[in-house]
């Protein structure tokens, strides 16, 4: 009697992943039950804009603003595709349409409005709906009068894909938050791994309180970029949040999991 060969039963992709920090082997469900951190060496994973909402926000009150804005492809650039081609593969890898997602909500009952950036979507850069969510989300805080928080993922910096009309939206979230601050608005910036390029250059780094999670890249040019343009030797770990608060760039640097009551905190410190 023969005997039937059953086939190797293997573990299914993607149950385990590796620690860039510590080089561990971590369950992934146990990771994203600890919002994306390491449980050997508390690491922070790159996590996604809706993810960070829902961590930040009160569950079922975020309201979303502005989902309906695409960006169109004004130079008619293409590299190894058209760049329309690149955003729809971005909006499929993703299920986000920018990357940017802005709106209002609540943390532990105060209310607030925020906008966070995804990695995820091309790095984060900041193209021209990028700009005009972010832009349009300061000046509604400024009309509700209510507490601004963004949570900047972006290692982009400008799209280069949409040329000058991205290099300008630097210039026009900066100049909302000035008008915001003119209004006496409270607002917070959070900086996350990474913040790079021109959101670093711009709205991340103009917070009235700049908080940042553990072991953050922050900075514009890279260390490498740095070293091929002005042959400069760097401190090292100098982009990190830690050496950028032994600084005094930042104000604070928070776990993830305690970012929550932070911000909540902070609200009521600034009666706002």
């Amino acid at each position: 009697m023969a005997l039937t060969r059953r086939p190797k039963r293997g573990i299914p992709a993607g149950l385990w992943i590796r620690c860039p920090s510590c080089k561990a082997m971590l369950f992934r469900k146990e990771v994203e039950e600890r919002l994306h951190v390491c449980p050997e060496c508390d690491w922070h994973f790159y996590m996604s804009a809706r993810d960070r909402i829902r961590s930040l926000l009160d569950p079922d009150s975020f309201e979303e603003w502005f989902a309906d804005l695409r960006s169109c492809d004004p130079i008619g650039f293409v590299d190894r595709m058209p760049y329309p081609e690149r955003l729809q593969k971005e909006q499929q890898k993703t299920g986000l349409t920018e990357a940017a997602v802005v709106g209002r909500g609540y943390i532990r009952g105060r209310p607030v409005v925020i906008g966070v950036t995804d990695f995820g979507f091309m790095a984060g850069s900041m193209g021209s709906v990028v700009g005009e969510k972010l832009t349009r989300t300061v000046e509604e805080a400024t009309r509700l009068r209510l507490p601004l928080i963004l949570v900047s993922g972006s290692g982009g910096g400008a799209r280069m894909q949409e040329g000058i009309l991205s290099l300008m939206q630097m210039a026009k979230v900066s100049a909302a938050l000035a008008r915001y601050d003119q209004a006496n608005g409270l607002y917070i910036s959070v900086l996350t791994n990474p913040t790079m390029g021109g959101a670093a250059a711009s709205f991340a780094t103009l917070g009235d309180i700049i908080l940042a999670e553990p072991k953050a890249l922050i900075g514009f040019a890279g260390q490498r970029t740095i070293w091929a343009t002005v042959r400069l030797e760097l401190p090292e770990g100098f982009q990190t949040s830690e050496f950028l608060l032994r600084h005094g760039f930042i104000d604070r640097v928070v776990h993830r999991k305690d970012l929550r009551t932070e911000l909540a905190r902070l609200i009521d410190y600034c009666g706002k």
